[in-house]
């Protein structure tokens, strides 16, 4: 999923996926995104952080009190080069941290990287 105000960045997004052949969903708002996890999504979450109303950091904050964390990976998706001081106590929920702009290659890699991740079952015997 996409979560993110700019409608540019959300169709650059959709194509690049579509290219890989991977399924999309889109929000243009928290708001948005935590009507998709309330629907049950789950997946990886490319997650903007200066958004209105809801902020990135914000939505975090509430998929976390909602019990809606679980079975998703979030990659910070920013314009802002560095996190601010709103991350602080949220950086065991976010696996990566991507700068505007990215290239297409970067974005598959990491998006293949944690589809890894997500479809590898957790082997608690060990």
């Amino acid at each position: 999923m996409i979560v993110d105000d700019n409608e540019y960045v959300r169709a650059s997004v959709e194509i690049i996926c579509s290219s890989a052949q991977l399924d999309l969903a889109t929000a243009a708002s928290g708001q948005e995104c935590m009507k998709h996890l309330e629907d049950g999504f789950k997946g990886i979450i490319l997650m903007d952080i200066m958004m209105p109303g809801m902020d990135g950091w914000d939505t975090i904050r509430e998929m976390v009190a909602r019990g809606l964390y679980d079975g998703n990976i979030i990659v910070m998706l920013t314009g802002m080069g560095e996190p601010d001081s709103k991350m602080d106590g949220l950086q065991e929920y976010v696996s990566d941290y991507m700068t505007k702009p990215f290239g297409p290659d970067q974005l598959l890699e990491s998006l293949e990287y944690y589809l890894t991740l997500l479809n590898t079952p957790v082997d608690y015997e060990r």
